[in-house]
């Protein structure tokens, strides 16, 4: 039967595909997730080495930023326009070419970091501009390999945990390979996606070897097609609201976190614990776990609506853990890495969905025909607009708040505001959705 999505013939039940095509559910989403994680994990190894060091004491051309600020807004300025590409480039992408895109992509940020590394001072913010232009993409074109099956809230928040682990591994290896091997702050980037290249590519490899979505996963979440403009309209026409409320709160809630990602060299300094070794790796890997397990879940929830409700419960709940556990730390009730790795969960509890199983599921109950990577792509370019926003905000008129006090303060709006935009999103789309009965 030819399951192709977008009318190429179905490839051949050979090998691993074969192995798979005859295997059950479970086994098939435990490869996928090890296929997914491994590909993204490595990712991350050309996208956030950088900012493991602090370039301390160093403005951007006598302005009052800080060159690591402007690394930071450049590289996300590139990943946003990204962005807003693959909102086009991933949602009209078919099955052929993903490989070879997934290894372009990753090729053009590592020569990037070259760049980086040789070029003189103030052009290696262009560098690191170019770094961020092709990353943006990966994301989505992952995730095309996973969505519309039965167990992709199994898959997806397995490829999820791969950058909540991966952002704070690969800052290790990289203070790693500058404390230990005697790398310089501009040649560590570059070096760090050395180690992860091939096991990239072996990654990419394992997605070629999925199967398909079969009829059942089709029946249960609706067919995933290709959208067209007129595709993409149509869907923006018909969730305006919603889409407004959810794209508004992701705008403030990836800006958030990227400060936290980006910045927590220097919060946790502030915390005492600069110079703890692996003390990402220490706070990640649990929040990783947390979030996998809880979205995982969702994968035994067989009715759309159902699934849809619980997403966005899990979404409200981390909000409010984020104010609540601030609130707890600052008396004293929590220690510092206790306090880093509960907001961190708060925080991807609400942030990952965004990336995998929330506009999934709202497909599957809403029946629109399309793909969730439309949705993703436009709420993620609205959001990494945020970011710059934030980091421009912080070094231009905050400049007398230090990185903690400020990172306490946003923690709050986020609890506060983010909670009651979730709470009125879920109202909205259960209106919006078919008769339940």
């Amino acid at each position: 039967m030819n399951n192709q999505p977008d009318g190429l013939r179905e490839y051949p039940s050979t090998g691993i595909r074969g192995a798979l095509d005859r295997s059950s559910p479970g086994v098939m989403g435990v490869y996928a997730i090890v296929a997914s994680f491994t590909t993204y994990f490595c990712m991350y190894a050309f996208r956030k080495p950088f900012a493991a060091a602090t370039y301390e004491e160093l403005k951007f051309m006598g302005t009052a930023l800080d060159v690591k600020s402007t690394y930071v807004i450049a590289q996300i300025v590139g990943y946003t326009i990204s962005k807003f590409v693959g909102m086009k480039f991933c949602s009209e992408t078919g099955v052929r070419g993903r490989a070879r895109l997934l290894v372009g992509l990753i090729v053009a940020a590592w020569a990037a970091l070259l760049l980086f590394a040789v070029l003189p001072g103030n052009l290696k913010v262009l560098a690191i501009f170019a770094n961020g232009l092709p990353l943006g993409m990966v994301w989505g074109t992952v995730v095309l390999y996973l969505e519309g099956r039965r167990t992709s809230e199994f898959m997806l928040a397995g490829m999820s945990c791969s950058y909540i682990m991966a952002s704070g591994m690969v800052k290790d290896v990289g203070r790693y390979l500058m404390s230990s091997w005697g790398v310089t702050e501009y040649w560590m980037p570059f070096a760090t996606g050395a180690l992860f290249f091939l096991p990239f590519l072996l990654g990419v490899y394992l997605l070629t070897q999925l199967p398909l979505p079969t009829a059942a996963d089709k029946e249960e979440r609706s067919p995933r097609t290709k959208m067209d403009s007129h595709g993409r309209w149509a869907f923006l026409r018909e969730f305006s609201l919603g889409m407004l409320l959810l794209s508004g709160m992701y705008f403030f809630l990836t800006a958030y976190r990227d400060y936290r990602d980006n910045y927590g060299v220097e919060i946790l300094g502030e915390l005492g614990l600069g110079e703890r070794a692996g003390i990402f790796t220490q706070t990640e890997v649990p929040i990783a776990f947390g979030v996998m397990i809880c979205l995982s879940l969702l994968s035994l929830v067989r009715s759309n609506r159902l699934g849809l409700i619980l997403a966005l419960s899990i979404m409200i709940t981390g909000q409010v853990m984020m104010g609540a556990v601030t609130w707890m730390f600052e008396r004293e009730m929590l220690d510092s890495i206790t306090w880093m790795t509960l907001i961190g969960l708060g925080a991807y509890l609400t942030y990952v969905p965004f990336g995998s199983v929330l506009f999934d599921r709202l497909l599957a109950y809403t029946r629109f025909a399309g793909t969730a990577v439309f949705a993703i792509y436009l709420t993620d370019a609205v959001g990494y607009t945020g970011s710059v926003g934030l980091q421009l905000y912080k070094d231009l008129f905050a400049t007398d708040v230090s990185r903690l006090e400020f990172f306490q303060q946003l923690t709050y709006f986020m609890s506060i505001g983010g909670g009651l935009s979730l709470l009125f999103a879920l109202v909205y789309f259960m209106r919006r959705g078919p008769d339940p009965t």
